[in-house]
Parts: C-alpha cells; structure tokens; sequence
C-alpha cells in the first residue's frame, strides 16, 4: 500500500553518498536491514507511542512508523531515513509489545485459535530533497488453540517480551501457529524488505 511519496531524489551519484539511517532501536530491525547489504547507521528514535484514543492498530502503525523517520529524519536532514512500527491487530484491538510475562501470557491466551493481523508500517523519509514515502504490509496469522502448557514453555524458552503479540515467528514461535498469509516474508518479523528494498531505490539509494 503506497500512501505518500513526494519529489524523490533524481540524481543516483549524490543519492548514494547519502547515510542511510534506521530508525529503530530494535534488534530485529537491524539484523533484516543487514540484509540489503548496505551500510547503515542505527538512531532510535524518541517517539510517544502511546495508542490515541478510538485509533485503530493499522492507524497506529502508520502513525508511528512515520513519527519515527520523522523524528529521526530531523535531526539527520541529509539522510535516507528507515522507520517501522509494528502493532498486532485481534479483530481492531491493539496488541503491542508486552513488556513481561504476565501481559505476554495474557496476550497469547487472546490469540489461541483466532486470526490475528499484524500491521507492519514502513516509512522512508529524506528532509532535504522532500521525500516521503509510507506504506502497510498486513499479514494474517492464525494461531493454533494453544494450550495453556505449551503457552508458559514457550515464554519461559524464549522470552519475546519485546515482541508485538509476544511471538517470535523467526523461532520457535513459529509452532504456535497454524498459517501465515501475507506477501512480504520479513514482514512478521519487523521489516517488510520487499518494500524497504523499493522505497529506498525510490530514495534514490543503490542497493546492486
């Protein structure tokens, strides 16, 4: 879903002299951007997450992802910045990272047996020349009717508290579920790069 782009850079032998920037503080984030194969510094931005009130988690998402380049993109106006957010959407309530055991156990009991969609935000901004870009990869999930077993020794095994949804699909979280629908494989995991791979050839950003 292409929502905004404006003015992108033209010229590729200035383009690639530009940093590129993530805006992220998240590991995951960084280990999928590796894969570009393009160097890259990482600034986390500092952005209220807080839900507003009647927001749906595709608004959220959306919001925040572009909050974060935002944010990021001030302060490195030159750069080509990368921001994400990710928020689990349990028919339009919002699940976000749960922070402990306890909301993590809650969390999961939620999504036994029911379809969840994970709305994965991505956003590429560069202040100087104009550009903008923000788009949405969703991703149907259906959980399998875990037991209340299985749900405690996969927390305690892997703790994914910082996690939307507190699943890690790239681990063993991958047996919680039944399927997964969507068309951009990274996007459960944080960073859709089928997108980010063509919003920053967008920016003007090589990547072959």
């Amino acid at each position: 879903m292409g929502i905004c782009a404006l003015t992108p850079m033209t010229a590729t032998s200035t383009a690639s002299k530009r940093t590129v920037v993530l805006g992220s503080s998240s590991r995951y984030r960084r280990e999928l951007l590796e894969r570009l194969r393009i160097p890259f510094v990482v600034v986390a931005p500092e952005v209220d997450e807080t839900p507003q009130t009647g927001e749906s988690p595709r608004a959220l998402a959306m919001r925040l992802a572009l909050a974060k380049a935002r944010a990021v993109s001030a302060l490195h106006p030159e750069a080509v910045v990368i921001g994400s957010d990710q928020v689990a959407d349990l028919s339009g309530q919002p699940l976000g990272k749960p922070g402990g055991h306890e909301r993590a156990v809650q969390q999961l009991r939620q999504m036994r047996g029911q379809t969840v969609v994970f709305q994965t935000a991505l956003a590429v901004v560069c202040q100087s020349t104009g550009f903008e870009a923000l788009e949405l990869a969703e991703v149907r999930v259906v959980f399998r009717d875990l037991s209340d077993q299985e749900i405690e020794a996969y927390l305690q095994a892997e703790k994914p508290y910082d996690c939307a949804g507190s699943a890690k699909s790239e681990g063993l979280g991958i047996a919680l579920l039944e399927s997964i629908d969507n068309d951009d494989p990274t996007a459960l995991v944080g960073l859709p790069l089928i997108r980010t791979a063509r919003l920053l050839r967008q920016a003007g950003v090589p990547l072959l």
